[in-house]
């Protein structure tokens, strides 16, 4: 996992450490300090939390691993179009 893909994902989401660690189902007791744990990158989060993760933030998962940032931001921006494109086929 790259680390500042965690953080930056979350303040561009307008969340807290321990917001969102609750969101994602982390007890609230222990949700920030287990979320700055998981930024600073002294802990690594299984890949299903990463999950979590990316849903609650509204990005793929990939993006929290892939290593070149450019691409990483075009495949954030592509995530968003193709959300975008379901919710206006879904609309009646």
């Amino acid at each position: 996992m790259i680390t500042k893909r965690l953080k930056s994902a979350r303040i561009r989401a307008g969340l807290t450490q321990e917001q969102l660690g609750v969101l994602a189902g982390i007890d609230e007791s222990t949700a920030r300090g287990r979320i700055s744990s998981y930024e600073t990158g002294a802990y690594r989060p299984v890949f299903e939390t990463m999950c979590l993760f990316g849903k609650v933030l509204n990005v793929p998962e990939c993006y929290f691993y892939i290593v070149d940032d450019q691409f990483a931001e075009e495949v954030l921006e592509l995530f968003h179009k193709r959300s975008e494109h379901d919710k206006a086929r879904k609309a009646p």
